[in-house]
């Protein structure tokens, strides 16, 4: 669990940790310079239950490097990442221990509640397709398994270190399991996912976040970020999977400029693979193909 600031919910989170069913595990609580009454709340918890411990970083590290710093230390076999203000349901990490089997990672779906842990009459899947994941291309714009539903194989985590800065921890998870087998999903809620006003990310209002900040940047400022993302990708992309490091290699050509040849290949490209490249997407097949026509015209 990675913590800041989040006295308003930790206690219930830690709670819902301690009434797991799976009866063998490890908490370790990685603070990231909190000034609030997180670390108080937290300390009675360790002298009750030696299971927790709490670590405290020296300087806020954010919440992507707080994450891979708490799976380095994890000492289990199997990692489930915790977010700081959700509730998890008692059986959650027995159900998906006896669910992951060879795969890497599974993830279950969630159900979004209020601050007050009313539910939202809404799920994770109603939003975007929660799916398997079973090609790495299916992460080249974007995925929908969220960490704090996954658990997953610790030494996918050392195939992962360092994790890069402009993409999250639980895409980065995802796309580097998926460079070697499939993602698993669960179809059955196994978290209270809570939507508040100060999430880091949050389900509701994520996109209006993103937007946002696309309206801050400029052309050319979106064109680097894609053209990073895309050399990243391309970069770790195994050279075993020949196909799949050909598409990411001819993406992150497209962007290099917006002459007719790189617009063509980039249209070209997300239209025979649109079924991976969009597969998480809640779209018709008609505006599939329209996403892809558009990406002859836009750069997202």
């Amino acid at each position: 669990m990675t913590s800041y600031n989040g006295e308003r919910f930790i206690r219930e989170q830690l709670d819902s940790i301690l009434q797991q069913t799976y009866p063998n595990i490890e908490v370790i609580v990685v603070d990231d310079c909190s000034t609030d009454g997180t670390v108080a709340i937290v300390e009675p918890y360790i002298e009750k239950y030696p299971v927790i411990k709490l670590v405290r970083n020296e300087i806020n590290l954010g919440y992507i490097r707080n994450f891979e710093k708490g799976m380095l230390l994890a000492a289990g076999d199997y990692i489930a990442l915790s977010d700081q203000d959700d509730i998890w349901l008692k059986d959650k990490l027995t159900i998906l221990m006896a669910s992951i089997g060879s795969n890497e990672i599974i993830y279950s779906n969630s159900e979004l509640v209020d601050e007050n842990g009313n539910s939202l009459h809404r799920k994770m899947s109603d939003i975007r397709n929660q799916i398997g994941y079973s090609d790495c291309l299916m992460y080249a714009i974007g995925a929908w398994a969220p960490g704090h539903a996954m658990l997953f194989k610790k030494e996918l985590v050392q195939r992962c270190v360092p994790f890069p800065s402009i993409v999250t921890h639980d895409f980065w998870l995802g796309f580097v399991a998926t460079c070697k087998g499939p993602i698993k999903y669960l179809d059955t809620p196994l978290v209270l996912y809570r939507q508040h006003i100060t999430n880091a990310i949050g389900a509701v209002k994520v996109a209006n976040a993103v937007k946002l900040k696309k309206e801050k940047r400029t052309r050319e400022q979106k064109l680097q970020l894609i053209r990073n993302r895309m050399e990243l990708l391309y970069r770790k992309c195994p050279d075993e999977t020949v196909a799949q490091k050909k598409v990411y290699k001819d993406i992150y050509t497209s962007y290099q400029s917006f002459s007719l040849q790189h617009n063509w290949l980039r249209m070209r490209t997300f239209f025979k693979y649109r079924h991976q490249i969009l597969a998480y997407k809640k779209k018709s097949a008609f505006m599939k193909i329209l996403f892809c026509v558009k990406m002859f015209f836009k750069i997202d």
